[in-house]
């Protein structure tokens, strides 16, 4: 518990700053000018000659879109797969008073058995009032695991097939500028859980004796603090963001064993060239500090790397390479536009995590690093084009997204 309380002490400097020092928070009255910005979108019209009619709008409700279609493997190993990618945003309210909402569905079929169908959702109410947070998924999921901790080498998993349901939903009401409240109700559904080899057992592999066979569920409330300065969750611009989520999972309600849990994550964005608000370049940092309070949580839904909300931490990392029962990830990113209309940009980053189980936590860590490319694709959400390519010990990625990674 002690290492708890210092890592969250460790966090809360940046969330604290934040409030002290209003001149590195954007406000919502700024508007973006993308007079001078030029997107793929413009792009296309210039090379086609395409005049667009004019688009009628009410109240200035304009919904953005942005697609990405991209060839990729499915995961765990199991050959290519289609991968797209669509990101809907419209401002429900005075865009000077209200963020942006953003809806992405991203799925993804190796054109055989194993398919992915998510869809997540973060809608801001009028004058960023209540802010409505949803994740659904329905996935046939195959994937690596190698047990608790980190003491394994790369080649020494084992592959997990399951079938995999998520129904997640958060309100939150303002209750001070920028300071939310609220509660959200969880169910992961995990079934056919087997490993792919019948001669091994995995229960004797990963030295655990919860969700790890068969089915698990778990049904649970959560209490969530929410504080976030940025306009545009999609590509912040300078501010702040901090969310801790209680969850527990009681058994009356539906749980296969009760246990609880808690999620505390933070980022801060510090602009370089605050003169210039249309001009990308500035610093990004990100932290989360997950933990399992419980000695019972099933296998598959205890902490574990790449499997953070929006799937975005460990770039160059496997996803699940690392799990345990309390996981701390930090990330930095510099980000910065190559031309000065915006089209193209470039990302550096690094980053790192510690995992308990085998090993000592927070004496071991696994550190990844890498660089991308940005190509804007639709200047009126700030929605841009990622490739990414990260490298750890034994692995490396190429990772498309739509949106950067926090």
């Amino acid at each position: 518990m002690r290492k708890y309380l210092f890592l969250i002490l460790c966090l809360l400097p940046a969330y604290l700053s934040a409030q002290n020092t209003p001149t590195m928070l954007p406000q919502n009255n700024i508007v973006r000018d993308t007079t001078h910005q030029t997107d793929l979108i413009d792009v296309y019209k210039s090379i086609f000659r395409v005049t667009p009619k004019k688009i009628r709008t009410e109240d200035g409700k304009r919904i953005y879109f942005s697609f990405l279609p991209v060839g990729g493997s499915a995961p765990g190993g199991s050959g290519n797969a289609l991968v797209t990618s669509t990101t809907a945003a419209i401002y429900l309210g005075n865009r000077r008073t209200t963020n942006i909402s953003s809806a992405t569905f991203t799925p993804y079929w190796n054109f055989g058995s194993r398919f992915g169908l998510p869809l997540r959702s973060s809608v801001w109410l009028p004058d960023n009032a209540w802010v409505i947070q949803g994740d659904i998924r329905f996935l046939r999921y195959p994937q690596y695991t190698w047990g608790l901790g980190s003491s394994r080498s790369n080649d020494d998993n084992v592959l997990v097939n399951y079938n995999y349901i998520r129904f997640y939903q958060r309100a939150l009401k303002r209750i001070e500028p920028y300071l939310f409240a609220g509660v959200g109700y969880h169910l992961d559904y995990h079934s056919s859980i087997a490993s792919d080899d019948p001669a091994i057992s995995l229960q004797e592999f990963t030295g655990y004796n919860y969700g790890i066979k068969g089915n698990s569920v778990s049904s649970g409330i959560s209490l969530n603090l929410l504080y976030d300065t940025r306009n545009n969750s999609i590509n912040p611009l300078p501010g702040a963001y901090a969310n801790l989520e209680y969850r527990m999972n009681p058994s009356f309600l539906g749980s296969h064993d009760s246990w609880s849990s808690v999620f505390l994550d933070v980022r801060k964005y510090f602009s370089m060239n605050p003169a210039n608000k249309n001009q990308q370049n500035q610093l990004a940092f990100w932290s989360y500090l997950w933990s399992s309070l419980s000695n019972k949580t099933p296998y598959l839904d205890l902490p574990s790397i790449g499997w953070d909300p929006y799937n975005r931490s460990g770039r160059g990392i496997d996803q699940n390479r690392y799990r345990g029962k309390t996981l701390f990830y930090f990330e930095g990113e510099y980000r910065r536009d190559i031309t000065e209309n915006g089209l193209l940009g470039f990302v550096v980053f690094a980053n790192t995590n510690t995992v308990s189980g085998s090993g000592s936590f927070l004496k071991s860590w696994h550190p990844a690093a890498g660089t991308g490319m940005r190509v804007k694709f639709n200047k009126g959400s700030n929605t841009n084009i990622g490739i990414d390519y990260g490298v750890s010990k034994g692995y490396s990625r190429v990772i498309f997204s739509l949106g950067e990674a926090f």
